[in-house]
């Protein structure tokens, strides 16, 4: 069944990134040659004005075909022909599509179970904030010199900087207050923290869900950036990247876990992954590498800038070459998925 389920979830979020694409090239009269639900063989096409529209055998995701990587023809709506903002606009549109589905599925979760407000909700004593004088109800503003919104931001920040020095700046009767706190090792947990838990979550109204998911999304993309500069930097290994077989695997175990608490915890933590693997495309898609909408972009940029196209085919090279490193990556990661799951 997690097979299923992830499938189902990883081919939603990158259909609805091709349709981002999709509907800002049809905004901006660009001919799409083919819109596709799934990879591989054809099992079912139709032509509609222009464009066929395919469902194909693989339900994995599916494509955009405008013509991007092609020379400019002579009709006026090819992508090549088009200004250069049309363009950015369109090629953009794929990872603000990510970020516009992980907002809304973060609204309907938000409005399912409420929102974490980074509100300390006990205090351990022997800890780092008991001694600081941090007390119930205390609310966190700001963490390494970054604003907080959710419980979970805190959590994260402690995650990514163990044994790290922090300062912390809270809020209690209207008074800030700002202490440097040292996380203290939990021989029992085996990890360090400050000794501080979140208040639980509280009911939301739909502007609250709104603000929070916003938050929600905020917290999911700080968090993909964070773990990339801890991969370039070295502090993260590239052996814990994870591709489809270990979200696969992930989702398995997440529906496993869940299920025996009911349909209701089930869709709870499908959402949380959906919100996540959403925001993290995003991202992910907007990295300045070759054959990534973010490298196109740069080729777009550069243009805009310069007023003149880079050559076609200097571009296509560049882009060939980050499909190789990108397929070479895949692999391993893969290979390191079935590793880790099945040995």
């Amino acid at each position: 069944m997690g097979i299923i389920l992830a499938i189902i979830i990883f081919s939603f979020i990158v259909f609805f990134h091709e349709l981002g694409h999709f509907l800002l090239a049809k905004k901006n009269g660009i001919d799409v040659d083919e819109f596709a639900l799934g990879m591989g063989p054809t099992l079912y096409s139709k032509k509609y004005k222009g464009t066929k529209y395919a469902i194909r055998l693989f339900p994995i995701g599916g494509f955009c075909a405008m013509g991007e990587d092609e020379e400019a023809t002579d009709s006026p709506n090819n992508f090549n022909n088009k200004s250069v903002w049309a363009r950015i606009s369109v090629i953009a549109a794929g990872p603000v599509f990510n970020f516009i589905l992980a907002f809304v599925f973060a609204i309907v979760l938000t409005a399912m179970i409420g929102y974490d407000r980074p509100v300390v909700g006990a205090v351990e004593e022997g800890f780092p904030a008991a001694k600081a004088g941090l007390l119930e109800g205390d609310r966190i503003e700001r963490m390494g010199g970054k604003r907080i919104h959710i419980f979970r931001e805190i959590s994260i920040y402690n995650q990514f900087h163990q044994g790290e020095d922090v300062e912390i700046t809270y809020s209690r009767g209207g008074e800030k207050y700002t202490v440097t706190l040292t996380p203290k090792k939990d021989e029992e947990a085996g990890y360090s923290w400050l000794g501080i838990t979140s208040e639980g979550y509280r009911k939301a109204g739909f502007l609250t869900a709104v603000q929070y998911g916003a938050y929600s999304v905020k917290y999911w993309v700080s968090t993909t950036l964070e773990s990339l500069k801890m991969l370039v930097t070295g502090k993260v290994s590239i052996n814990n990247l994870t591709g489809p077989v270990g979200i696969v695997d992930v989702v398995e175990d997440t529906y496993q876990e869940s299920r025996s608490y009911g349909n209701f915890v089930v869709l709870v933590e499908l959402l949380n992954i959906a919100i996540m693997l959403s925001a993290n495309l995003g991202v992910m898609n907007l990295l300045p590498l070759p054959a990534l909408d973010g490298g196109r972009l740069v080729f777009l940029f550069l243009e805009a800038v310069r007023r003149k196209r880079v050559p076609p085919e200097k571009e296509g090279y560049v882009h060939m070459i980050g499909i190789v490193v990108l397929m070479a990556l895949m692999v391993f990661v893969m290979f390191n998925d079935i590793r880790r799951v099945f040995f």
